[in-house]
């Protein structure tokens, strides 16, 4: 199910005038700060999915479904991040316009990545190669290291389920953040379940940790929004336009804040940051689990330790909508700091200021991680 990022627009919207402006939706919080930010002084967005809650596997409470339903527009990254989403999407009313922001134009993508796999490959095929000319070694390797980089690619289709494993026993939790007993008896209760059964082709759906999306993003919010109500298309434009200098002005903030850390190696709670690590120079040794914080098995758990011992790790990156035992194994023994990460802003008030914020908390946490305060 997939519908075009800018819609037509029907002949009786382009012509009639709106007296009230769209009831807008949004899925998470930091797109959710995005449209405010186009729509400050019209109206306000709803928030589907609480920042404290898991978007792979979040179960929508009343509220949440009746503002979705009710909405003349729906802003979302994709089934790519919330495939539960889909058969609510596919039951709007056909007036609804949805716009799928992983499908904008200009948007830069990446595909799914596993380091933790990808550097036992390379080292195996290392071995592998053992004796056999140097030169044609040499090439090989270059050929692979080509393979890995994803800079290139930029719009990705026919990305299958890849949040298929079982989440009946966790949705309760991640409905709460607060629930910390409940979520973490889901995380024992699956601790031995390996992620060898999902699909982890496609898109990395995190695209709004690099924040010349964001950019990118709020032209495409302004344009759709002006689509549907042309009475304030000026007002959604010129909100573009200051949000899009803003972002580059906190693209360089987060540059300055960040530089040296660029030489610090570390591991995440789940593959979520290749966005943010690529826009700013950063470089993992890998995390727990993949891009759609799926359970890790112990053999995946065993080849992350070997890579926390070989890269010498001083920090891992905890989430604080996981639990942190999964990391805290990962390094058992290692003498690594846990530190914390942030995609979503859980601690930010949702609003026009939450994307920023959001974004400099976690250029905080590498910080922290560089500084081991």
């Amino acid at each position: 199910m997939r519908r075009s990022v800018l819609c037509a627009v029907g002949s009786v919207l382009a012509s009639q005038a709106v007296a009230e402006p769209p009831k807008v939706a949004t899925d998470i919080a930091p797109v959710h700060s995005l449209v405010a930010q186009v729509m400050n002084g019209v109206g306000e967005p709803a928030l589907i999915i609480p920042a404290g809650s898991s978007p792979h596997d979040h179960a929508m409470r009343p509220s949440e479904a009746r503002a979705l339903q009710s909405a003349d527009v729906v802003f979302w990254v994709g089934e790519e991040l919330t495939p539960w989403m889909e058969k609510p999407l596919d039951a709007l009313s056909g007036d609804a316009r949805l716009v799928t922001l992983l499908d904008a134009e200009g948007t830069v993508l990446y595909e799914f990545r596993d380091v933790v796999a990808d550097d036992h490959h390379d080292h195996d095929e290392h071995e592998d190669h053992d004796g056999h000319d140097s030169h044609d070694e040499h090439e090989e390797h270059d050929d692979h290291a080509g393979h890995d980089d994803h800079k290139d690619h930029e719009e990705h289709a026919g990305h299958d389920d890849h949040d298929g494993h079982d989440k009946d026993d966790e949705h309760a939790a991640h409905e709460d953040h607060d629930d910390h007993a409940s979520h973490d008896d889901d995380h024992d209760d699956h601790a031995d379940h390996d992620d060898h059964g999902h699909d982890h082709d496609g898109v990395d759906p995190h695209a709004w940790l690099d924040p010349a999306n964001g950019r990118v993003w709020v032209h495409v919010i302004a344009e759709t929004l002006a689509a549907s109500d042309p009475e304030n298309a000026a007002i959604y434009r010129e909100n573009a336009e200051r949000a899009n200098a803003e972002l580059l002005e906190l693209e360089a903030q987060i540059a300055t804040k960040i530089a040296g850390m660029q030489d610090h190696r570390f591991i995440t709670f789940h593959d979520a940051y290749q966005y943010f690590e690529n826009r700013f120079g950063l470089q993992t040794s890998g995390s727990v689990s993949l891009g759609d914080a799926s359970n890790p098995g112990p053999a995946r758990l065993a080849a992350l330790q070997e890579k926390v011992a070989e890269d010498s790790i001083q920090c891992a990156f905890a989430e604080p909508q996981y639990d942190t035992r999964l990391v805290e194994t990962a390094i058992e023994g290692s003498g690594a700091g846990v530190y914390e990460l942030d995609p979503l802003g859980v601690d930010v008030t949702p609003g026009t200021d939450h994307y920023s914020a959001m974004l400099l908390g976690m250029a905080q946490g590498y910080v922290n991680c560089a500084s081991g305060s």
